[in-house]
């Protein structure tokens, strides 16, 4: 993925185009040629950057690793934007140099997503890749969810205005803008009506995969579903480890997510005795309640996107639902969802998680606990005192190849695996209650 073709094809929000490209040309059109080259440089010799850590500390992906002989798998989730198979290629190839996985299977893995609860539906892509150290033995299975299959029919309504018969109107850059606008503006649009269901049910079938199989179990490709979580799949759901990734509304669908399984699990006669083919056993069940998952959203719009929406089936029962003596401990989804929540302050489209905000706004099956990341991914370029400026677009879509990013979800923080490079740049604060 090159610098040129990065902005078009990921991730990231409908008003962050006009604002960057204004602010953009308007600075460097005043600085004038000799004075911007200056700032860049000086943006590039003084990395200044911020990286400031509040919460628990957290393991990273390098501790699930280091577990034998469990399994460590990563689900992969994106934001808005059209995507196709393949779009996580540069994260993956920097999370496995960080993790020393030097041997990646030669073939990847697609599975065309569907489920019996929505027959004749399409949801979309799992790419699957595997990831080894062949001297130690430690492996990673990788799960990348391509949902934008979903809203791409919908999103052709506005083809025409990108059309030969518009597009010549508009000066060329209002016109690149439109077609990005085009492409990423709906995306959150669509999320509230019908096509919610698909992109969760895309979810849900993703975790499934992820939690069911193992690398060598897998399908080698064709359309498929995942319906078979009988007893045999308990001791294998019990002993690995899960580890999601989000980008900007890839967040909002992990949590929503989650939270549709845990509505599934917590009545499977309303949802899967409809269709005999979906098994669902007791012990299958009581394994993922034991388990303990972490989300790493990067980019996080958790707060932004619960504006106007409903609350979570079940909120504000963190105790009865997440302590081993409260009345509901065994109706809970997972033990434990550790929720580290990236942002940079330059990012207009991305917050941090306000304390309070998982006791009401996040189910309570899923005993979330929140941990924050400020951190400036965009340089902060200083134009001789006068201005600072940080490109808002970078801001949102340069998360999963920050190298601090990175080393965060590979070794964590707080412990004593943490990295070199995060010990050096980050300053973490440690919240107790």
């Amino acid at each position: 993925m090159n610098k040129l073709t990065k902005p078009l094809i990921i991730k990231s929000s409908w008003l962050l185009p006009s604002l960057t490209f204004a602010i953009l040309l308007s600075g460097c059109a005043s600085l004038g040629k000799g004075a911007a080259e200056a700032v860049l440089e000086q943006a590039d010799s003084q990395d200044t950057r911020q990286c400031q850590v509040w919460g628990k500390p957290f393991l990273g992906i390098a501790a699930d690793l280091a577990k034998k002989p469990s399994k460590t798998k990563v689900l992969f989730v994106h934001g808005v934007g059209d995507h196709l198979p393949g779009y996580t290629t540069q994260f993956l190839e920097k999370l496995g140099k960080e993790l020393n996985l030097n041997v990646r299977s030669e073939n990847q893995i697609d599975i065309a997503l569907n489920t019996p609860l929505l027959p004749g539906k399409n949801l979309g892509n799992l790419r699957i890749s595997h990831l080894l150290n062949e001297q130690n033995g430690k492996e990673l299975t990788f799960y990348e969810l391509t949902w934008s299959e979903i809203t791409r029919a919908e999103k052709s309504l506005l083809d025409f205005d990108t059309s030969g018969e518009y597009q010549f109107r508009r000066a060329g850059i209002n016109g690149l803008l439109k077609k990005f606008s085009n492409d990423t503006g709906p995306d959150p649009i669509i999320y509230l009506g019908q096509s919610r269901e698909l992109i969760l049910a895309a979810y849900a079938q993703s975790f499934c995969w992820m939690a069911t199989r193992n690398w060598g179990d897998l399908p080698a490709s064709g359309k498929h579903a995942c319906i078979d979580l009988n007893d045999s799949k308990a001791e294998l759901i019990a002993k690995d480890n899960y580890v999601v990734v989000s980008h900007s509304l890839g967040s909002r669908i992990a949590i929503d997510g989650m939270q549709r399984i845990a509505e599934m699990l917590a009545a499977p006669q309303k949802y899967l005795n409809t269709n005999k083919n979906i098994k669902l056993s007791p012990k299958t069940i009581a394994a993922l309640q034991q388990k303990h998952i972490t989300l790493f959203m990067l980019s996080n719009q958790l707060p932004m996107l619960q504006l106007g929406r409903e609350l979570p089936e079940v909120a504000g029962q963190g105790a009865t639902y997440c302590d081993p003596k409260g009345a509901n401990y065994n109706k809970r989804m997972v033990s434990k969802t550790n929720i580290i929540a990236f942002s940079d302050p330059n990012d207009l489209l991305s917050y941090g998680i306000p304390p309070g905000f998982s006791e009401k706004y996040i189910d309570s099956r899923l005993c979330a606990d929140i941990t924050n990341v400020n951190i400036n991914i965009a340089k902060i370029m200083d134009a001789f005192g006068i201005v600072e400026l940080a490109n808002p677009m970078e801001a949102h879509v340069g998360y999963d190849t920050d190298d601090r990013v990175v080393s965060l979800i590979a070794e964590g923080i707080g412990n004593p695996a943490t990295s070199a490079l995060v010990k050096q740049r980050c300053e973490f604060t440690k919240e107790v209650q």
